[in-house]
């Protein structure tokens, strides 16, 4: 079996590193010569609506999957029509466009924020009436990692917001007050067999994700499969989907999915009986889908911009290193860290060793 990916970056390498132990081979698809999934698998360069580039992946390739959803939907159309491509271009099409995301969740009736469909500062400017403030403003496609967007306190900040975000499709939603954030990482078979993780809460930096723990018997556990379940039956879909949501009470509000592997779901490596990167590849290799559930406790470090000493933080019992290979900047995940521990209380002592090494290297 052979599996190709559409981009070459972190996710590509870590699902590469999950499928050489199933016999699988892997293939990449980048624009970038040197990305670092090229260490674990075939690397063909090329854009990725370069046909003469896809064509030679499809060479190697005997399903097709993606590692992020700002591909385009043609490209996953065009491959579809040769090789099976997982999940689907309707999945692609409506995860990387916000406002097609959110209409699929109301339709469904998964609680979301007030939001609005936004094509002009006049159609901001209705939207803000309708809505009021504080609200976000986000670009329809092309936003991760917290661009794309701004937060509209007052309405000096809501004029001229449109063309200052670069005139494009947005969507306004309501400011929510939330308790925390939390992911809800599922698998769904061709078949339409299902697995989830358990509940991981969030903690975001700069609007970059630093902190994922997942959370034991969470109350809201069943409430987040659900809706996971549903967008994935609506979709057709095959693979690992990762669904964000608001805590706010005893409520989930739906913030986004991303059809893809996910960074909150990295402590499945070392935390989980199979790793949702295995889950995604046996999904995509029609594979019988493993167990999800969390063997122990642990924590999982994004590392942005930079890495700590290896040293000093391998000297901590129970800590994971990954290094992604990738060249440091500002802003760049080029790492994680998981740790893991016997009992929850070990583990807060743990990340209480580490958490020190972080901020001293990462500023």
């Amino acid at each position: 079996m052979r599996i190709g990916v559409i981009g070459g970056g972190q996710l590509g390498r870590m699902m590469a590193m999950a499928a050489t132990p199933l016999g699988i081979h892997m293939a990449f698809l980048d624009p970038n010569k040197g990305a670092c999934a090229g260490d674990v698998g075939l690397l063909v360069e090329g854009a990725y609506d370069d046909h003469y580039e896809i064509r030679e992946l499809i060479k190697h390739s005997d399903r097709i999957t993606f590692e992020f959803e700002n591909v385009p939907p043609e490209t996953v159309a065009f491959i579809a029509d040769q090789v099976p491509v997982y999940p689907s271009a309707l999945a692609l099409e409506t995860a990387r466009d916000r406002w097609l995301e959110k209409n699929l969740f109301q339709r469904l009736d998964i609680a979301t924020a007030p939001v609005a469909d936004i094509g002009s500062q006049d159609d901001l400017d209705r939207a803000v009436e309708r809505i009021g403030l504080p609200a976000v403003l986000k670009t329809r496609t092309m936003g991760y990692d917290g661009k794309g967007q701004k937060i509209l306190r007052t309405t000096d900040d809501a004029a001229g917001a449109f063309e200052e975000l670069g005139s494009v499709p947005m969507i306004l939603e309501g400011f929510i007050d939330f308790d925390y954030e939390v992911s809800c990482i599922g698998v769904r078979s061709a078949n339409g067999d299902l697995a989830f993780y358990p509940l991981t809460r969030n903690e975001h930096r700069n609007a970059i994700l630093h902190r994922s723990e997942p959370v034991a018997d969470h109350p809201l556990q069943a409430t987040a499969e659900t809706a996971v379940g549903q967008v994935m039956a609506a979709l057709d879909y095959v693979g690992v989907l990762a669904f964000e949501f608001f805590v706010v009470g005893d409520r989930l509000l739906a913030n986004e999915i991303a059809p893809r592997v996910h960074n909150s779901g990295h402590w499945t490596i070392e935390g989980s009986t199979c790793s949702q990167f295995e889950n995604h590849i046996r999904a995509v290799a029609d594979l019988p889908l493993g167990h999800t559930g969390r063997i122990t406790p642990s924590v999982m470090y994004n590392l942005v911009g930079a890495l700590p000493s290896r040293e000093a933080v391998l000297a901590i019992p129970g800590t994971h290193w990954h290094d992604y290979r990738k060249d440091p900047r500002p802003g760049r995940k080029i790492g994680h860290i998981t740790v893991t521990a016997a009992t929850p209380a070990e583990l807060e002592e743990r990340c209480a060793q580490l958490d020190p090494l972080l901020c001293n290297d990462l500023g």
